[in-house]
Order: structure tokens, then C-alpha cells, then sequence
């Protein structure tokens, strides 16, 4: 029976021929861009804004509209001078097993479902288990739409492990460097403010150790319940690891689930120096990691690893009367058990084929790229009298501001300046590079995690910024 939807396979073909050969040539092309745009909710507007059309229009006209109206106004987060945030390399095989889950209309939730979907989730979580040291047999896991979610999870099932039905009492600790999603989600639990102990780091962003022992031995003195403490491995803002030899020794001892925040830095695990890094990672309860970011995946694809993969079921699974007959047995993994979500998309065939396309060295090779770029820019910053690195090169992030030694600038004027320096830069729309705040102090901050940034890109940009700077100056005398 044809439906209203149908097209013709001649149709199909085109629209389809169309579309890859618009993807291919955007991996073609992307270098010769620039990574930015920008455009006013005025302008946007303008463009789009109408009415819900009763009446068809024809497949290509409204392809070649979208080509040309919204693609050219998305950044490229996969371009080589895409420094800032957490840029998104991505890869091409990961983009068209997307187009393939999609395609299909894979259902990811249940065995019963699609077990071929499943099965791929069972294979690449034990795969990822194994990178970090998991327990294979006993742990588990599950994908998720990015790091907010993955750390939302952990944080729901920690706190049923933990606390039962009861949480009013319940404390968790994480530091001042930890990302905000972890906040969010412990907002979005009903956590009260006065339950949140953000912790201050040291003059390296790391974890203070005195201050955690100290904060539990208070809390469980005034009779309340330290119950989860949650680590960085890799912050955003400088790459940082926390001790997690130390802290895993603290939660083992005070009975503290501990949940690891690797979203960014999780995946150096694969390079020599970022497992030396990692060091003590495997001692987590859970461990969220984005493979959309060092994994080189395109959005969305988080995860979660646990030590037990009973936490999760225990947690999520609920056996309402229309899914009974799909239960399967017990190792017939239905994800929805493992997670928030019970619709999902098959999230696990991106990964799966590209680590089965490229294999694993080549994801090592990259990482290790990225890491050992980042030194040499620091490397290079340290030799100029212009430049001033603020928190070294870590799990390939690197912050630094201009200030020339040869001129005195009071803190202000070198805040001014630098904040001015990426306005500029962001309006020449030749790279993103925008700033953060270390300690007071406004910065400028790479993240060089892309596979094809090179030495000279950096150089480059680098030399744009002192360019910049000069006229700034010059302007202001």
C-alpha cells in the first residue's frame, strides 16, 4: 500500500546521491572554511520564520533550502582552528552508520526489538570496560545522549545504592573545576543547595584532599550522610585530573560511591602519557565517558560505565504490563533497564564501526597526537616574550594570556586586553578561540583535540592574536 510519504526509488536515489555528496564534500572542503558564523535572531527570522505549510513542496527545493540557510550558519566544530569549548572532530564512517541507524529506524531500546542492536551495545561497553579497567563479567554500561545525561545517571544511581528512599540527609562533594553538568543533575534530583559541598582545588585546579576529609568528618558530625563524591578526569577548563588514587582511598573508607567525571579527558586512557595521567581511574564505582568528543564521534553518543551493571537495572528497570511479554532472559540485555530513556536510538553502531573500521591504533595515534601537539604549543609559548601560560598543557588543553614582559599591565588592563583579543578574533571568524577564568584571571584557551590541527594552524592563530593585540594597543594610546 503506498502512503502519502512514499517516493518514487528514482526520487529516493537522488535525495540520497545529493545529501552524501553534500557531506562528502563538506570533509573535502572543510580546511578551505571558516570555522565560525554568525547571525542575528532578526536574521534568522527573517529566513525562517513561517507558517506550517498545508501544501507539499517538492524534495529538492526544500533540501537545497536547508543547504544553503543552515548549514553555512552552523559553526564547524570539526574545523582545525575550532579551539574552543570541546570541539567535535567526529569522523566520516561515525557519520554514515548514523545515516544508517537512522535510516533504518533502529529501536535501541529492548532485545527483543533489534538483539543485533543490543548485542553491539553489549560488544563496545565491554570494549570500553576493558580500556578502563572495568570488570568485564560483573560491570556494565550503557549509552547516553553526552555527559549530562551519563553523569545524571550515575548521580540517580548512586544515590539509590547509597541512600535508599531516603536522601534528606544525603551530602555529595565535587570541586569547584567540576563540570556544570554534574550541578544540573544534582539540581534536577532535588538536591537542596545546602547538600552541594564544592570544594576548592589547589593552585594546579586539582582536588584538595585536607579540604574533602575535613568537609566529611564535619558533615558527619553534624549527623548528615556524605554519600557520593564526584572526581574530574580532565575538567573543561584545563584538563586537569583530579588525585584519584587518594580520593578513590577516601570513599572506599568513608563509604562514598565514587563517580569519575571523564566526559573530556576519559579517552587519553588510550595514549601512553594519558593513562599515566588516569592513573587510578579503574577504581571508580562509575565512570562517565563522551565519546563525541575524544573519541572522535559525531553528536550524540555519551556513556556510563559501572563496576556492577545490577546497579543500573536495580535502579531504572520497571516492568509495566505492556513490556512483558519482551522481557527475554537475563542475558538478553533490554537497555531501557539501564537507563532513563525507554525509546533510544542506536547510538552504539557509530562506535562500533568506526573502532571496527579504523581499529583502535589509529584512535591512539590521534590522542597521542593531540597530547604531544598541545606541549609543543606550550613548549612554544614558554620561548616568545609575549605570551603567558597560565595552567599548562594537560590532556592536550593549554591556557595562556598576552602579556608582552616588557610592559607593566595591572591585572585589569591584562583582563581587558585578552577579552578583547578573542572578541576580535571571534569577529574575524578566522578560528574560536574564546576565554575562561583561572584563578581571577581572564584567559585564552585551546583545546587541541582535533586530528587535523596542525603546528601551523596554531602559529597562525597565534599570530593573528598578537596581531590583534597591537592594534588594541595602538588604538588606546
Amino acid at each position: 500500500m503506498k502512503s502519502v510519504f512514499d517516493l518514487s526509488e528514482n526520487e529516493m536515489k537522488s535525495y540520497g546521491y545529493k545529501i552524501v555528496d553534500a557531506i562528502v564534500n563538506h570533509y573535502k572542503t572543510l580546511e578551505d572554511k571558516k570555522p565560525i558564523t554568525s547571525a542575528s535572531r532578526e536574521e534568522m527570522d527573517a529566513t525562517f520564520l513561517t507558517e506550517a505549510p498545508e501544501e507539499s513542496s517538492k524534495p529538492e527545493d526544500v533540501l537545497d533550502f536547508v543547504l544553503d540557510n543552515v548549514i553555512p550558519y552552523s559553526n564547524i566544530t570539526a574545523h582545525p582552528k575550532m579551539y574552543s569549548f570541546v570541539p567535535g572532530p567526529s569522523n566520516f564512517i561515525s557519520a554514515m552508520s548514523d545515516s544508517i541507524a537512522t535510516g533504518f529506524n533502529i529501536f535501541s531500546g529492548g532485545w527483543m526489538v533489534s538483539p543485533a542492536a543490543a548485542e553491539l551495545e553489549i560488544v563496545t561497553m565491554n570494549w570500553l570496560l576493558k580500556i578502563f579497567g572495568f570488570p568485564i563479567k560483573k560491570g556494565g554500561g550503557i549509552f547516553t545522549s553526552g555527559g549530562s545525561m551519563a553523569n545524571l545517571t550515575a548521580i540517580v544511581t548512586a544515590r539509590r545504592i547509597k541512600c535508599g528512599d531516603d536522601f534528606s540527609k544525603a551530602i555529595i562533594y565535587l570541586s569547584d573545576q567540576a563540570h556544570s553538568s554534574n550541578i544540573k543533575a544534582i539540581r534536577v534530583l532535588g538536591f537542596k543547595k545546602e547538600q552541594i559541598r564544592i570544594l576548592p582545588t589547589d593552585i594546579d585546579f586539582k582536588l584538595s584532599i585536607n579540604k574533602l576529609k575535613n568537609e566529611i568528618a564535619k558533615d558527619r558530625l553534624l549527623g548528615l550522610h556524605p554519600f557520593c563524591f564526584i572526581a574530574s578526569a580532565g575538567t573543561t577548563n584545563t584538563g586537569t585530573v583530579d588525585p584519584l588514587h587518594e580520593i578513590a582511598d577516601i570513599c572506599e573508607e568513608e563509604n562514598l560511591w565514587f563517580h569519575i567525571d571523564g566526559a573530556y579527558g576519559g579517552a587519553a586512557i588510550l595514549s601512553k602519557k594519558g593513562k599515566k595521567v588516569l592513573n587510578g581511574i579503574d577504581r571508580a564505582d562509575s565512570l562517565t565517558v563522551d565519546p563525541h568528543k575524544w573519541f572522535y564521534q559525531p553528536y550524540e553518543i555519551g556513556c556510563l560505565l559501572v563496576k556492577d551493571a545490577s546497579w543500573l537495572s536495580n535502579t531504572f528497570s520497571e516492568k509495566p504490563e505492556y513490556l512483558r511479554d519482551i522481557e527475554g532472559n537475563e542475558s538478553e540485555i533490554n537497555f531501557y533497564d539501564y537507563g532513563i530513556q525507554l525509546t533510544r536510538r542506536f547510538r552504539a553502531l557509530k562506535f562500533y564501526m568506526s573502532i571496527k573500521t579504523y581499529g583502535l591504533d589509529a584512535f591512539r595515534k590521534a590522542i597521542t597526537y593531540n597530547i604531544e601537539l598541545a606541549e609543543r604549543v606550550e613548549k612554544m609559548l614558554r620561548k616568545s616574550k609575549n605570551w603567558e601560560i597560565i595552567s599548562p598543557a594537560t590532556l592536550a588543553v593549554i591556557n595562556f594570556r598576552y602579556n608582552p614582559i616588557h610592559l607593566n599591565f595591572s591585572e585589569k588592563e591584562l583582563d581587558t586586553l585578552n577579552q578583547e583579543i578573542s572578541k576580535r578574533i571571534l569577529a574575524s571568524k578566522e578560528a574560536l578561540l574564546v576565554t575562561t577564568v583561572l584563578s581571577g584571571q581572564i584567559v585564552l584557551r585551546m583545546c587541541l583535540i582535533n586530528a587535523k590541527t596542525s603546528i601551523e594552524d596554531v602559529k597562525d592563530t597565534l599570530k593573528l592574536c598578537k596581531h590583534f593585540a597591537k592594534k588594541i594597543l595602538t588604538e588606546k594610546t
